[in-house]
């Protein structure tokens, strides 16, 4: 955690802090819900179904967690077991977009191949076919999963770069922030778009919601991003839509078995890949360790948290 999370959480809190970067394995995690009343996890903390088997012994009544994404927590046996969860959705938002922005562009311009070969020392001088990609300014940007991170690539899209903005949502959005069209399927935005991103959170519900259809409805000139959460995507169909060559490229900051990135994805020249960098900013981290925070004081004085889940 950034120091100044641990240091505001230690006024309200008797806190015990992992400062160790490596994940925690099951038996941490066990001893953590048996001996801390709130526990504050992130991405990398196994708290699936199999965690709370033991939940007559456990002391926590808690999960705070330092991300928006829960995927790695299952809430419905947390909460059957009285255990209440929350997330930080707003602190993520702008930086999220950012991120999904920076995707957008290096795959489209093919930028990160370009630098593999600057630094392998093989680029020979200016040509004018060299490394041709995708001008998105004017193209059409197709968005899936319409919330506030959503909204906020759709405002960067088309304000930046007078992008067309369609989007499937599995609600109707009133709203979307921006000049655009709500499309009825996933493949009806894939057909028409010229980059593809997924904005949608990370959780049971939306585990492998991209599979090989998309990738068939996109066209061959287009680029796929994905923002959201690893296992959102069917990666093996990935892959091969991108040997194949049925999409033009993808950008990448986050992988179905984190940390583990396959080989596959790493060899193929026209993937730009990121270490989940999406809130990579020290005040965003700062911003979700105080909105967890938020959260915690409130569950602590007996009150529904801001943010639960």
């Amino acid at each position: 955690m950034p120091q100044d999370v641990v240091n505001a959480t230690r006024e309200y809190f008797d806190v015990t802090h992992r400062d160790k970067s490596s994940f925690t394995n099951e038996d941490e995690i066990r001893s953590a819900l048996e001996s801390y009343d709130a526990i504050l996890p992130t991405l990398g903390d196994p708290l699936g179904a199999a965690a709370f088997s033991g939940a007559g012994s456990y002391r926590c009544k808690m999960l705070a967690n330092f991300g928006v994404g829960v995927n790695h927590i299952d809430v419905a046996a947390a909460n059957a077991v009285g255990i209440t969860v929350s997330n930080t959705p707003g602190a993520v938002t702008d930086a999220t977009a950012d991120i999904g922005m920076m995707l957008i562009l290096m795959a489209a311009r093919r930028a990160s191949e370009g630098e593999a070969i600057l630094r392998a020392g093989k680029w020979g001088g200016w040509e004018p076919t060299q490394l041709l990609g995708l001008h998105v300014s004017g193209k059409t940007v197709g968005i899936i999963g319409m919330g506030r991170i959503g909204k906020a690539i759709a405002r960067r899209c088309q304000l930046g770069f007078g992008m067309d903005v369609v989007f499937f949502n599995r609600s109707v959005v009133a709203d979307p922030g921006v000049e655009a069209k709500q499309l009825d399927s996933m493949d009806a935005v894939a057909a028409q778009a010229d980059v593809v991103v997924i904005a949608v959170p990370g959780s049971p519900a939306t585990h492998h919601l991209i599979k090989a259809e998309l990738f068939t409805a996109m066209q061959s000139h287009a680029v796929f991003v994905n923002i959201s959460r690893g296992d959102v995507v069917d990666e093996p169909t990935l892959i091969k839509a991108l040997e194949q060559g049925q999409i033009a490229g993808a950008g990448l900051d986050v992988y179905e078995n984190e940390p583990e990135v396959p080989e596959a994805l790493i060899k193929l020249p026209n993937v730009t890949l990121l270490p989940h960098m999406g809130t990579s900013a020290l005040e965003v981290r700062n911003g979700m360790g105080m909105m967890a925070l938020d959260n915690l004081i409130a569950w602590d004085k007996g009150q529904e948290p801001p943010d639960k889940v």
